[in-house]
């Protein structure tokens, strides 16, 4: 006994603390959901509290709460109490609301990847599927809860979308806290996409395509929430008739607000869709598109469905709608030639005329992508028959803001690209810089750099005349000598020690040619002079 308790190793720090960091995965991706639910239940239990006479009790309100938390995940509706007693579908997500699981899904796995210091964290692929399942369990938890209410949940689409949403997120968060790198492709792929993906061009390209891609649906949702907001304007009075006839009570024009504010997302889609041509359905038998508004509208009494154009044939202010998808492809085309032409580049930096038009291209294609994706979960269903769709359709939006973006931003952006590559960029250069000038201390001409003494000339005695002497001899001597000390015109690098022992040193040198040179024609001067020339 005693051999095999010693044979027995003890645990390790880190196989002691590695299941405590699987459950506190776990246990992150369920608060997180225990945290959403909780926040939908607080807000309708406030509403069911304010309202004057509700017209059930604090179990259906549960019951409604759970209902909606699980319709902000995708997940599709059934109304069991309806006017004509058959199950009805309720599919409209109101996409503001989605934001708040999507968002607390991706920090819970954004904050099992960064531990405090010390703690430990599994591995990016455990995390997210650690926190998925977590979220998940209390999704499921929150169906049984609901089912059999008057707010129902299909069971199909808790999958399809509702796990796909919350494993998204997940990615995101993981992905977000591994610093969003681009990794190596699946070991199946193709050789040369490997390569590919190892080459920083590459990755240079696949950035830019990502940001052109999501500048170009911002632009996308900011045009067509523009196109709303002057819509509720030009139909102001019967906005505010139908947001008053739908409640009496504050509490009930609370709950309209609150959901109207809940669906602006929704209609900055819809106004998106308008402007990109295709428009969106207002029932099975009715279409709303600059064009035109034709047939007979399944229309139940909303504030944000009284904003909609006049029945009948379009005029030039339902035409302006065309400029939302030209503002987005003028984007995508601005966020790609930035990359394409950098401002403190060289033009031989720049990208080919092939690699900027390609680069727009799938920046087009990905915000085609974009748009078709929120136009799919802006729409849906809202009952059966008339009301079987409801919204614009998500193939035809994706395609039109594929055919916008193409047509209109591959020429721009390579207009932009000639336009940024016609003359070196002066603005971006700096201010020239300033002259070196003379230090203070050194404002006189300062010496030049030491050379080497040459050695005299001889000198030639010339024959004494009048008024040439031994003084003005010497007095030539000494003016060659001070012709040589003459200033120099250039700083020194040397140090100010250094400068002044080899001024000292050519001084003594030049002063000693000097004296040699005064000797030498001291000597001339004192020689007798020769015989007198003989006359002719």
């Amino acid at each position: 006994m005693t051999q095999v308790t010693e044979r027995s190793p003890l645990l390790s720090r880190d196989e002691r603390g590695r299941p405590a960091v699987l459950v506190s995965a776990v246990l992150r991706g369920a608060i997180a959901a225990v945290l959403g639910l909780g926040c939908v239940a607080v807000l309708v239990a406030a509403l069911w509290i304010s309202s004057p006479a509700p017209d059930s009790g604090p179990g259906e309100a549960f019951h409604a709460a759970a209902g909606l938390w699980l319709l902000a995940h995708g997940a599709e509706l059934v109304r069991t109490e309806t006017l004509t007693g058959a199950p009805a579908p309720m599919g409209v997500v109101p996409l503001l609301l989605s934001v708040l699981p999507v968002c607390l899904v991706h920090r819970a796995a954004r904050d099992v990847l960064e531990p405090e210091e010390g703690d430990q964290s599994p591995s990016p692929g455990g995390a997210f599927a650690l926190v998925t399942g977590g979220y998940l369990l209390v999704v499921g938890a929150v169906a049984l809860y609901a089912r059999g209410a008057s707010l129902s949940v299909s069971p199909l689409s808790l999958l399809v979308p509702g796990a796909v949403v919350v494993a998204g997120a997940a990615a995101a968060g993981v992905w977000t806290a591994c610093g969003c790198p681009l990794g190596p492709p699946p070991s199946w792929a193709p050789v040369r996409l490997h390569e590919a993906m190892a080459r920083t061009r590459f990755l240079r390209r696949a950035d830019a395509v990502g940001r052109s891609a999501l500048a170009g649906t911002a632009a996308l949702l900011g045009g067509g929430a523009l196109v709303v907001a002057s819509a509720l304007l030009w139909h102001g009075a019967p906005v505010q008739e139908s947001f008053l006839r739908l409640s009496t009570d504050w509490g009930g024009r609370i709950a309209v607000l609150l959901l109207a504010l809940g669906l602006v997302p929704n209609a900055a889609v819809w106004g998106a869709a308008y402007g990109l041509g295709p428009g969106f359905a207002l029932g099975t038998a009715s279409t709303v598109t600059p064009l035109a508004f034709t047939g007979p509208p399944a229309v139940p009494d909303f504030p944000l469905l009284a904003a909609m154009p006049a029945h009948g044939p379009g005029g030039p202010w339902n035409w302006a709608a065309g400029a939302v998808p030209v503002a987005a492809a003028l984007t995508v085309a601005w966020f790609t030639v930035r990359r394409a032409v950098p401002d403190h580049g060289e033009p031989e930096e720049a990208w080919s005329l092939g690699e900027t038009a390609l680069t727009t291209a799938l920046g087009a294609a990905g915000c085609g992508l974009g748009a078709a994706l929120l136009a799919a979960a802006a729409g849906g269903p809202l009952g059966t028959h008339a009301l079987a769709a409801f919204g614009p359709v998500w193939w035809l939006t994706g395609a039109a803001a594929l055919a916008w973006t193409t047509v209109v931003g591959v020429p721009a952006a390579l207009l932009l690209r000639a336009w940024r590559l016609r003359e070196p960029k002066k603005r971006d250069a700096g201010p020239a810089e300033p002259e070196p000038t003379a230090h203070p201390v050194n404002m006189a001409k300062a010496p030049k750099a030491p050379k080497a003494p040459e050695p005299p000339a001889p000198v030639v005695p010339a024959p004494l005349g009048p008024g040439k002497g031994e003084d003005e001899g010497e007095g030539g001597g000494r003016d060659e000598g001070d012709e040589d000390l003459d200033a120099y015109d250039f700083l020194p690098t040397d140090p100010w020690h250094a400068r002044e022992a080899e001024r000292e040193t050519v001084q003594d040198s030049e002063r000693e040619t000097v004296q040699d040179s005064e000797r030498h024609t001291e000597r001339e001067t004192d020689a007798p002079p020769g015989p007198p020339a003989a006359s002719a």
